[in-house]
């Protein structure tokens, strides 16, 4: 579904895929990661893994590219499934993917998640338990699919659905749930990647000024390496109301208060949030309807900005000029 934001509301069309794409199964809680365009490419988007409404986990890359914008606006997609090949990440969920360059290279960074326990560990009680998966970094290059795994002494304990920032060759993992202890630690790591002629070189540095956060949403708010984080859970009956901006710099990270929207009730006092980023300094959030028999799949949805009034105005300006059909 593509959706567009105009003068308030909230417009949905169903996108098309090529003829030549591949099926993409009904992801739950993938790990998403956008390429910016480059070499004359488009935008696109990897994703791994995700639980299936099936309960099943997936262990399957898919690169998500855009074939054609015909008139009107209509999107066609192009999805394309990738192989990996030697130490190749297990079946996951709850995990993060992030693009990292170094010496005029890049690669992928595939960290954290859960999966099924082990088979050889499952009784009848524990078969669809899971586990957080072992603490490894997976390293793997997108145009030969040649992945590695890594072991760092830093990274001990094994944490889902955290957060991953990368500026250049360093990614800071932000946050995350562990099973384990069943609690939510103010972690935070700074991974440094250096891709040598050889093999690559990793390197990683536990910093203390982490947030104690889990599924949290995050924005970009610029060309330069600033975010905006919202949402997410400081306990499983407790949401995170706060928004925190984050700025990666040459010297590190730096994590600086922001003001929170103003919250309306629903939000308030519903027990669980959702969403993703949908556009520099714009989060869509969706909050379902509660103790309504008559609404059990509706959801609320909100558009948060943290842009000023003017930069708003303008954009609604533009949009509103542009054609556009009408089978919305």
């Amino acid at each position: 579904i593509g959706i567009r934001f105009k003068c308030g509301e909230m417009k949905l069309r169903a996108i098309s895929f090529s003829n030549d794409s591949c099926y993409l199964p009904p992801l739950r809680c993938p790990a998403v990661c956008r390429l910016d365009p480059y070499d004359g490419l488009p935008e696109s988007y990897l994703i791994h893994g995700g639980r299936t409404p099936n309960n099943e986990i997936s262990s399957s890359l898919y690169l998500l590219t855009m074939d054609s914008r015909g008139c009107n606006r209509k999107l066609t997609l192009l999805c394309k499934e990738k192989e990996l090949v030697a130490e190749v990440p297990g079946a996951r969920y709850g995990h993060t993917m992030t693009m990292v360059q170094s010496r005029g290279k890049t690669a992928c960074v595939l960290f954290g998640g859960r999966s099924y326990m082990p088979s050889g560990e499952r009784t009848t009680e524990s078969w669809n338990s899971v586990v957080d998966c072992p603490p490894q970094v997976f390293l793997f290059d997108l145009e030969f699919g040649c992945c590695s795994a890594h072991t760092l002494p830093e990274l001990s304990d094994g944490q889902s659905f955290h957060l991953a920032l990368a500026r250049e060759d360093c990614v800071y993992f932000i946050g995350g749930h562990s099973l384990a202890s069943d609690s939510r630690p103010p972690r935070l790591f700074r991974l440094r990647v250096e891709l040598l002629q050889g093999s690559p070189l990793l390197s990683c540095e536990t910093l203390d000024n982490g947030l104690s956060i889990s599924s949290a949403i995050f924005t970009r708010t610029g060309p330069a390496h600033r975010y905006i984080i919202l949402g997410g859970y400081q306990s499983d009956s407790q949401k995170r109301m706060e928004c925190t901006a984050v700025i990666l710099d040459e010297k590190g990270v730096h994590f600086e208060p922001l003001e929170a929207p103003k919250w309306t009730p629903d939000i308030i006092h519903s027990r669980t949030w959702f969403g993703g980023s949908s556009g520099e300094g714009s989060i869509l959030l969706a909050v379902p309807t509660e103790g309504r028999p008559s609404q059990q799949d509706m959801h609320y949805f909100y558009q948060v900005n943290f842009q000023t009034e003017g930069e708003t105005k303008e954009e609604e300006r533009t949009l509103g000029c542009s054609q556009e059909s009408t089978d919305y």
